[in-house]
């Protein structure tokens, strides 16, 4: 019997009102690499097995306290080190700060252009894939950023368009630690580091609740741990492995920091005109 206790969910759909423009409420519904839908629309792998992501009901969240009271807390007290992390991995989708990432990989450890392909495909097919069940859970849970709860709550950066739970940036970061280890195993500690940072610093930026944050990385290493499985699975014509994990560390320098960009260019401010969102079934477990 579950015995947690239940609190209300405050919801992003309630507090927007119509006024801001959602991005992409129907994003949960694109199409996925290394997953399939059954007919409930749940996730499938390739063969049609049921794939069950553990991440924490809503409901069970107290968001309107002790998450919101983290995040006052943490504005009142954020150093200049803490907003330039908010900052830098703010900069651009949660896709931005992982590209000079996989490109400083793939030099250091002088990968062959076959595989360089093949890494760069993975790994992109699997932040495709973290983002749509993202987004599927996303808008179907509904929940409130920390600044509509209290609008007084100042953001080191401007509130995304669209609900909280789980943080893009999280699950995108969770996932391509998983992936990128995979490829290049000596490096897994280090990846780790950079994800917990990236999910860390949207607390920084105030515009996540801190359990977002967990709960995306918890999240996206579900996913990218399928994918690797899945991954596994290739052979070439021959029916040998096709993947060859760089094992030999090199310890490549990957940033950040510095927190200066690698790949600078003002974002684009403009969001996606407003369209209704597909409610669709989820299941928490």
């Amino acid at each position: 019997m579950n015995n947690q206790r239940r609190y209300k969910i405050p919801r992003w759909s309630k507090y927007n009102a119509g006024s801001l423009n959602p991005v992409e409420p129907n994003g949960g519904s694109w199409p996925l690499h290394f997953f399939n839908r059954n007919w409930k629309n749940q996730w499938t792998d390739l063969d049609g097995e049921l794939v069950s992501f553990k991440i924490r009901n809503p409901g069970t969240i107290d968001f309107m306290g002790e998450q919101l009271e983290t995040v006052k807390n943490t504005q009142k007290n954020l150093t200049d080190e803490q907003k330039e992390i908010a900052n830098y991995f703010g900069f651009g989708p949660p896709t931005k700060q992982w590209t000079p990432v996989i490109d400083r990989l793939i030099d250091t450890y002088n990968v062959n252009p076959n595989r360089a392909a093949r890494i760069l495909a993975a790994t992109n097919a699997a932040i495709n894939d973290a983002m749509v069940i993202a987004w599927q859970i996303k808008y179907v849970t509904d929940v409130a950023r920390p600044n509509q709860i209290d609008p007084e709550l100042e953001t080191v950066l401007p509130t995304p368009h669209f609900p909280a739970y789980p943080s893009g940036h999280a699950v995108v970061s969770g996932c391509v630690e998983v992936v990128l280890g995979y490829f290049f195993p000596a490096e897994r500690a280090r990846l780790r580091e950079i994800a917990e940072q990236n999910a860390l610093s949207r607390l920084y930026a105030c515009v996540h609740f801190p359990i977002d944050n967990n709960e995306g990385l918890r999240l996206g290493r579900q996913i990218g741990q399928h994918i690797v499985k899945e991954l596994k699975q290739d052979r070439d014509k021959n029916r040998k492995i096709v993947d060859q994990p760089y094992t030999e560390g090199k310890d490549a320098v990957l940033p950040p920091p510095p927190w200066d960009q690698a790949i600078p260019f003002p974002p684009n401010q403009e969001q996606a005109e407003p369209q209704q969102p597909a409610r669709r079934p989820f299941f928490f477990f």
